[in-house]
């Protein structure tokens, strides 16, 4: 899988858990804190070309998945065809 970029806060449970899924199945990402870099939503989805109302914001590569939910079936999906 390409490298994943989360973009979060550290105390949003959903960013932490895409995070720990990333750790647990050994997923190369990129954690972008948007409070430690100062950013605001709309900042993130200037960088993403798409609306923000929640994080976290998650790619693939170049490719926009969503938040947690879609990211967890993203990578379920991921490894359902990978392991066939």
């Amino acid at each position: 899988m390409e490298t994943v970029t989360i973009y979060g806060r550290t105390s949003c449970p959903f960013c932490v858990m895409a995070k720990n899924l990333c750790e647990s199945r050994h997923i190369p990402f990129t954690w972008i804190d948007m409070i430690e870099r100062g950013m605001s939503k709309q900042d993130i989805a200037d960088e993403i070309g798409k609306p923000v109302h929640t994080v976290p914001q998650i790619l693939v590569g170049d490719e926009y998945v969503g938040g947690f939910d879609e990211f967890s079936a993203y990578v379920r999906r991921h490894e359902a065809e990978t392991s066939q």
